[in-house]
């Protein structure tokens, strides 16, 4: 897999086509205006959004942001492929591509409570749940769940 920043095509092609069947159509970037804005300007991308491509053909991407001490990640694997065992993959060669990069001692993500699939994976490869909060996004309120681990 390659990794590199996210291009302006991409960024288009993960906004305007990348949907997600039944619950998981929460994670549809057209359904947050600003997640869907960020993503697709290039200012507020800034170096913070990266694509993981397979033999030239996009299958995923992530997003970096943080401080010295603790880094926030998102990330979302094209539709396709979810729920077929391949997060795994997809998620180790993000934290090998983040520790390779960044030095902050922590990473740190957040997942719609209703995620037990994504939830089940972030626990099997490290993370351990911080806390619960209500986010607003998608034009209302969510329960998520945050969750932590060490970037060594």
């Amino acid at each position: 897999m390659d990794i590199k920043q996210l291009s302006n095509e991409n960024a288009r092609i993960i906004a305007d086509t990348w949907h997600y069947p039944d619950q998981y159509a929460f994670y549809d970037l057209q359904a947050d205006p600003e997640d869907y804005q960020e993503i697709i300007d290039p200012l507020a991308r800034k170096d913070c959004y990266f694509q993981v491509t397979k033999d030239h053909h996009l299958i995923g991407y992530f997003v970096v942001d943080g401080t010295s001490d603790v880094l926030d990640i998102g990330l979302g694997l094209r539709p396709d492929l979810t729920g077929q065992g391949f997060g795994e993959i997809f998620w180790n060669q993000i934290f090998v591509y983040i520790r390779n990069h960044y030095t902050a001692p922590k990473i740190r993500l957040a997942v719609a409570e209703f995620n037990v699939r994504a939830q089940k994976l972030y626990a099997k490869v490290g993370f351990k749940e911080t806390r619960r909060f209500l986010q607003t996004t998608n034009g209302g309120q969510y329960p998520f769940i945050e969750m932590e681990r060490e970037l060594s």
